[in-house]
């Protein structure tokens, strides 16, 4: 045995195990970043591949280049997930060529879309590099920076109007950010659950909208069934577990229902393929929630669908009718459900012929019959569009009249971001109707609209000068609602003048932004006055005047834009001594807020008994939402507002969307935190089959054997055997309400118990 040397230090054992988990620590990390490299490569190296049918010229080079300063840009960044950044941008190429159909100059600006936000990597070099239109759409793509507006306006809006703008100039900004969105919700596990809200709420407000308006129904469906996973996890989950169960027996179903079609189909020698599409989660859900039934109960799960291969110059029209009476030949189709959209194509650019057929087992049966070319229109929508344009492609005019109307109302520049969202929102997503000029010439106006919108529709100074019109011969007022198939003529006077009433009459944004024109030079005038007034008032009360400030007179005055509080101040709607009211309120309510000093520890000691944990600290005041009435057991959300504490919303309020997509930067994670004695009000609908003695039966399950207090009851009966009843109820919990309804529901002749949302907020 050798002998160290003296003073030479020999290594512990501790020493020694320190130093090879560091070496393992940097094999690991070597491995793993040779398998990231190698991941990466084969990202691109699938990308090219797909895109290479798009490519002209030196275009893979430019592809090339662009990764190349997408990878330089992102380094060595990591997403929440843990993956390296540059997966992200790669994936959005991928979604951008292979989900949509877009060519190189789209994959270049997916590949580079965080580029200009995320790094050091200016504008000017990207435009230097590929031209100055990748550098336009890509400055379309970057967000607007939140020290460009105060605290209290929404950086989201901002953004999203930036978005929409370009649609003007070009759509593939459009396209692009929702590729972008559509990976960010199928990467949102790793997200905080406040994130993911935010996140999911602006996707179910503006992206998946937008994705259906463009044609691309197969990514709107995935956005809802994400959007429903990350809002309803427990629903979403038990939908996708009833879809695996029955799988089995719906195939044999299908195989069934559709052998003596193909059989027929190929007799007459027809080139076709036949397949079924499965309804997405969350229209299932959707229609469980609408009609209060069980999953067992929703019969319409799949369509059939039949796409021919028609032959060049042949009659796709032709071709879809006698596919229908081949079907129709072996199944009773129901009249009441035809939906021929070949003969008058969607705005979005949509052909198909549906119907719905009675099934040998008695199921009905949704069937769509279209051509290739349809299908591949609905398949990848405003990108598939643009390869037949310049052909018979009817879908044309249709996607090119909906952009037309976009385009023409996002010239105006008076609206605020939040209400240029909400215009848009309101005017572009909604369904559609289809009227008639008295010549027959055909339009399509948002449902809801009236004969003033149609008037506008027509020119500007028809619709000044309408005093009401004709619709299939008979006499209506301004405000008459159209409905599909009306014939409409407009009766015009030199006399009659636009007034206010008038924006309370239309639903498209045309109508309204000629009415505010119309108006405008009275109506700016009185907005200024009613402007000065609250500064004046507010100087007086030695108030400052400021976003907050203001934003607080919105809130307790009920308006939702500043413009129209300053105007009915104008008007004198509002007397300004009631602003004096306002800050008195407002100081007591602040008052009532304020706790003695000596109370802190009993704070601290009941700590556990406050009803909302809030960001660890349980004293945060809150106020429940009167549009969803919040009880423990509910999902819920908060949202900060100015000098009012946090609002409290359930997560599925019929405000939530709006609410988290316009202000997602003050949405925070809240939670019930234990308690026992406090109660909340709740209201259920019941309705069922009138009998003797049924009204004691609820009250008796209510208040005898439940123990819960009833705050208030009404019956009403209607179509002399048909009830529905409200009760409103003080309870402790949901589970105290679930097990009420389930009770109910037991009773003979009660058909649905449903817990009710009362009031919408603006």
């Amino acid at each position: 045995m050798s002998i160290p040397e003296k003073g030479v230090e020999i290594p512990s054992n501790k020493e020694e195990d320190a130093a090879q988990e560091k070496e393992q620590k940097l094999k690991k990390e070597k491995e793993r970043e040779q398998q990231e490299k190698a991941q990466i490569l084969q990202r691109y190296r699938h990308l090219m591949r797909i895109a290479r049918p798009y490519m002209q010229g030196n275009d893979a080079q430019k592809i090339k280049k662009a990764f190349q300063i997408a990878t330089e840009a992102h380094g060595n960044v990591r997403r929440k997930s843990g993956e390296p950044y540059i997966f992200h941008p790669i994936e959005v190429a991928r979604i951008v060529v292979e989900e949509m159909g877009l060519g190189t100059t789209s994959i270049i600006c997916a590949l580079l879309h965080d580029v200009v936000e995320d790094s050091d990597i200016p504008l000017s070099r990207l435009e230097d590099e590929f031209g100055s239109r990748v550098a336009k759409i890509i400055d379309g793509l970057t967000k607007v920076p939140s020290d460009m507006f105060g605290q209290e306006k929404s950086q989201q809006a901002e953004t999203f109007r930036k978005v929409l703008l370009t649609i003007s100039e070009d759509i593939r900004v459009v396209l692009i950010k929702i590729a972008d969105r559509l990976h960010n919700m199928r990467t949102l596990e790793s997200m905080p659950s406040a994130k993911q809200l935010k996140i999911k709420a602006e996707t179910q407000y503006i992206y998946a909208p937008l994705a259906h308006r463009l044609g691309l129904y197969n990514i709107r469906s995935e956005l809802d069934d994400l959007s429903l996973k990350y809002s309803n996890r427990k629903a979403y989950d038990e939908i996708v577990e009833h879809i695996k169960r029955t799988k089995a027996s719906r195939t044999r179903f299908i195989n069934e229902f559709k052998k003596p079609i193909e059989e027929e189909l190929a007799r007459q020698g027809f080139d076709f393929e036949v397949k079924s599409r499965m309804k997405s989660i969350s229209s299932i859900h959707k229609k469980m929630v609408k009609q209060q039934i069980p999953f067992s109960k929703v019969y319409d799960l799949f369509a059939i669908r039949i796409i021919l291969n028609t032959g060049v110059g042949e009659d796709e029209k032709a071709a879809c009718w006698r596919t229908y009476s081949i079907v129709t030949d072996f199944y009773q189709p129901s009249p009441q459900r035809l939906r021929d959209w070949i003969s008058a194509p969607k705005t979005t650019g949509y052909e198909s012929l549906h119907t719905t057929v009675m099934s040998k087992r008695g199921q009905w049966v949704e069937v769509q019959i279209r051509t290739h070319r349809m299908d591949e229109i609905a398949e990848k929508g405003y990108a598939a569009h643009w390869k037949y344009k310049g052909g018979t492609d009817k879908s044309e005019s249709s996607i090119e009249g909906w952009i037309a109307r976009v385009r023409e109302s996002i010239e105006n520049k008076d609206l605020s971001a939040l209400e240029f969202i909400d215009e848009f929102q309101n005017n572009f997503f909604s369904d559609e109707i289809y009227v008639f000029t008295p010549k027959g010439d055909l339009k399509v106006l948002p449902q809801h609209s009236t004969i003033l919108d149609f008037a506008f529709d027509i020119h500007s100074e028809i619709g000044e000068r309408c005093m009401g019109g004709k619709v299939n011969h008979k006499l209506v007022p301004l405000n008459y609602e159209l409905q599909n198939g009306d014939q409409i003529e407009i009766l015009v006077s030199s006399k009659t003048k636009v007034n206010e009433d008038w924006l309370s009459y239309v639903r498209t944004s045309k109508s309204k932004q000629c009415i505010r024109q119309a108006l405008k030079k009275d109506q700016k005038s009185v907005i200024e006055d009613g402007k000065d007034i609250v500064k004046r008032k507010l100087k007086q009360l030695k108030l400052e005047f400021n976003d907050a400030t203001v934003n607080q007179l919105l809130d307790y005055f009920g308006y939702k834009y500043a413009s129209d509080f300053y105007y009915a101040i104008g008007k004198g709607k509002i007397v300004h001594t009631q602003i004096k009211k306002f800050i008195e309120d407002d100081e007591a309510y602040k008052a009532s807020k304020v706790k003695p000093k000596k109370e802190n520890k009993e704070h601290k000691k009941k700590k556990k008994d406050d009803i909302l944990l809030i960001g660890g600290d349980s004293t945060i005041e809150f106020h429940l939402s009167k549009c969803c009435h919040p009880i423990p057991g509910d999902d819920i959300f908060g949202l900060t507002t100015s000098g009012r504490g946090i609002r409290i919303h359930r997560t599925d309020c019929p405000n939530a969307v709006a609410i988290m997509a316009s202000y997602g930067d003050r949405i925070i994670s809240v939670n019930w935190a234990s308690q026992k004695s406090q109660t909340f009000e709740v209201l259920l609908t019941i309705i069922g089959a009138d009998r003797m003695g049924l009204v004691n039966d609820v009250t008796r399950i209510i208040s005898n054997q439940n123990k819960v207090n009833i705050c208030g009851i009404s019956f009403n009966i209607s179509q002399e055997t048909v009830f529905e009843g409200e009760v409103r109820l003080r309870v402790v919990n949901t589970d105290q309400v679930q097990k009420l309804i389930d009770e109910l529901k037991e009773l003979d002749g009660v058909v649905q118990v449903m817990r009710q949302d009362e009031e919408i907020e603006d």
